[in-house]
């Protein structure tokens, strides 16, 4: 499969790296692609601008910033004609910082996943991955058990291929909220994570739905 990345920062690099351990073939799109050179040739992907990966992908990942309108702006350099027909997995965060204290730029009636489909009519989001940092997107492990990631979408076909994806990444429980509009409730919860990291400093956290039988 051929995967396009929108973004080149720490979470764009670890699903790229971990694409191609599964044997796919990877364009990930920067600003500035002279920064990656030397790591592009130890991993093996293929470094361009963000409308050479969008046009390259079967799949996109979206892993932009928020902040500043830097996803808005990735996107319309990406050209919204190269995501067409494609399921996107939006692993964005519409994360505020410019008060000084952690709050969402888009809540309560929105969120960025809704907002990322409006940008790409012709695409199939899916919001996954948003939950967790970097350190654990890939191969999650822990003591206390499996942890779950939630996703939610419009379209059944593309949660599928997404669930499949994060099956492969090694998440064993792949939690379906429902419509897109359950990024509504997805996005609060990476504050969850946002505010136990500036407590206890530990990265890997994530979370799991038990229930009693």
């Amino acid at each position: 499969m051929k995967v396009g990345i929108i973004g080149s920062g720490s979470v764009g690099q670890t699903l790229a790296k971990k694409f191609i351990d599964l044997g796919h073939s990877v364009t990930i799109g920067t600003r500035s692609p002279e920064k990656l050179t030397e790591w592009a040739s130890q991993t093996g992907v293929t470094v361009g601008s963000f409308a050479d990966a969008a046009a390259f992908g079967e799949i996109i990942v979206l892993a932009t910033q928020w902040a500043g309108g830097a996803t808005e702006n990735a996107l319309s350099l990406a050209d919204p004609a190269n995501f067409v027909g494609k399921t996107v997995i939006d692993v964005t965060n519409p994360l505020d910082f410019s008060t000084g204290v952690l709050r969402l730029d888009i809540g309560h009636t929105d969120s960025a996943g809704e907002a990322i489909q409006r940008c790409l009519p012709g695409a199939k989001v899916v919001k996954a991955l948003n939950i967790v940092t970097a350190a654990t997107m890939v191969n999650p492990s822990y003591a206390g058990g499996d942890p779950d990631m939630f996703i939610g979408g419009d379209d059944e076909g593309a949660k599928q291929q997404v669930t499949q994806i994060l099956h492969d990444f090694g998440w064993k429980g792949v939690i379906d909220l429902g419509g897109l509009e359950t990024a509504r409730y997805l996005e609060p919860l990476a504050l969850i994570w946002c505010l136990q990291f500036f407590k206890t400093r530990n990265d890997r956290l994530a979370f799991k739905m038990v229930g009693q039988s």
